[in-house]
């Protein structure tokens, strides 16, 4: 009899009950918060026990509402995302314009996947791309299945593309500027070694997915989505698909400009998801006319996107309540101390492979890059100096600690609603990634070592 494998709903309540559980056993305690030149950062010094407050019956249930409230944005990010690719799939766009890429690529069709994974990647490791790819993959789930490919490809071009630009980013923002300026260094200083690490994630990355890829086009059924991919609505037959008309170039000039300003607007005018919410709910407003439709039609199938995406918006919460229910009940700053206590008396290799051991566990509990950096930084920095780990190397380690695993562990919210709208199980994507997450932990385990080795600096 084959094994049922529980719905990621499941997976995610049964985590949030196990972290419930342990905040009777791990003991509460605290750092002392002080704000240094406009950043709240950590007395890595000033740990204390404090009060207990585990989690109860009441703390369990009020978790998923409390997770929903407290990352709303994001959420309804998700909704407003859903109802903009409604309109656009009613306008017909998206379907006209795939079916025209893939006449038009013709026999080179095996390179968009290195290609688009290539792009996704330089995102990640310039502007620090994440909750952005959820924007794609609507189009991208198209576009691989009318190549031939299944649902793992769609997301793995935008997911783990853009992860792993990420993880090795050469000048994200939201870690490698954060981090470096809770340490002291030179904004981005170090570009050089991590411009190397990234050329290798990235490469390593894209012979992952174009080997897949190129196995599941010729042959689907080795898939682990190819059944549920077969339920999926079909695919309009090459002769029946919608034609590109007058109307869609509109439309898809209206998206192309949506895109730019998402890149400019994170860039130069450093939008958040709210902005970023308000432009895709102007360019549903915009692309419904644009396309064709009455503005009643256009409201129409704003409401079904939105209500067709109800799965993956939810769950962002889901996984937020542990988080809830660890902070609130005040074990994390324990659960941090324990790990740097771990590390005290080692060598200075053996202490860099430990600091960045520490980053990939502690990212499961503080999914957030910036959160993250103010964590951990404050109090890894000194542990650093005194086991002779500069300070760049302690940088790079949290760097890769905090992305390498982010389309990974089910508390990293915009992943799970990725899955969400791929309708990929948590469990499934799981088995899939895991021999590439394997590599990608021993070269950033390698890239530490060599740091460490070489003295990245300047300090």
């Amino acid at each position: 009899m084959k094994s049922r494998v529980p719905h990621t709903y499941v997976l995610l309540i049964g985590l949030l009950a196990l972290a419930a559980v342990t905040t009777w056993i791990i003991p509460a305690g605290s750092y002392t918060r002080v704000v240094e030149q406009g950043r709240e950062v950590v007395d890595p010094l000033s740990y204390h026990l404090v009060e207990a407050q585990p989690a109860g019956l009441g703390a369990f249930i009020l978790a998923f509402p409390r997770g929903l409230r407290e990352i709303a944005e994001i959420v309804f990010y998700i909704f407003i995302i859903g109802g903009a690719f409604g309109v656009l799939n009613r306008t017909g766009v998206i379907q006209a314009g795939v079916s025209a890429l893939v006449r038009r690529l013709g026999q080179n069709k095996a390179l968009i996947v290195p290609l688009l994974t290539v792009v996704f990647a330089l995102g990640g490791g310039t502007i620090g791309i994440a909750e952005e790819t959820l924007v794609f993959l609507p189009a991208l789930l198209l576009l691989a299945r009318s190549l031939g490919y299944d649902s793992l490809v769609a997301g793995g071009i935008a997911l783990v593309g853009a992860n792993a630009g990420f993880a090795a980013a050469f000048m994200n923002p939201f870690t490698v500027g954060v981090a470096q300026g809770i340490v002291g260094l030179p904004l981005f200083s170090g570009m050089g070694f991590r411009l190397g690490l990234w050329a290798v994630m990235t490469a390593v990355t894209v012979v992952f997915m174009t080997r897949y890829a190129r196995r599941v086009g010729a042959k689907p059924e080795l898939s682990r989505m190819f059944e549920f991919d077969k339920t999926r609505e079909p695919l309009p037959d090459a002769d029946k698909a919608e034609p590109f008309t007058r109307k869609h170039p509109l439309v898809l000039a209206a998206l192309l400009g949506a895109l730019v300003l998402l890149v400019v607007g994170a860039i130069r005018w450093h939008w958040g998801i709210l902005e970023l919410s308000g432009l895709f709910f102007g360019l549903a407003l915009m692309s419904g006319p644009l396309g064709g439709l009455s503005l009643d039609d256009t409201v129409r199938a704003f409401i079904q996107g939105a209500a067709d995406i109800t799965y993956a918006a939810l769950i962002v919460g889901l996984a937020r309540a542990t988080l809830v229910v660890l902070r609130d009940a005040r074990v994390i700053d324990t659960i941090t101390h324990a790990l740097v206590v771990t590390t005290q008396g080692w060598s200075s290799w053996l202490s860099a492979v430990g600091i960045y051991l520490m980053q990939n566990l502690l990212h499961f509990i503080v999914p957030s890059g910036s959160g993250q950096a103010a964590v951990s930084m404050p109090i890894l920095a000194p542990l650093g100096d005194l086991v002779g780990v500069t300070r760049q190397t302690n940088v790079l380690a949290y760097q890769l600690g905090n992305g390498l695993t982010n389309v990974f562990i089910p508390t990293q919210g915009y992943f799970m609603a990725a899955l969400g709208i791929l309708k990929i199980p948590w469990t499934t994507w799981v088995r899939w990634l895991l021999p590439l997450l394997a590599i990608w932990l021993a070269i950033g385990c390698g890239a530490v070592i060599l740091a460490n080795a070489i003295r990245l600096g300047p300090f």
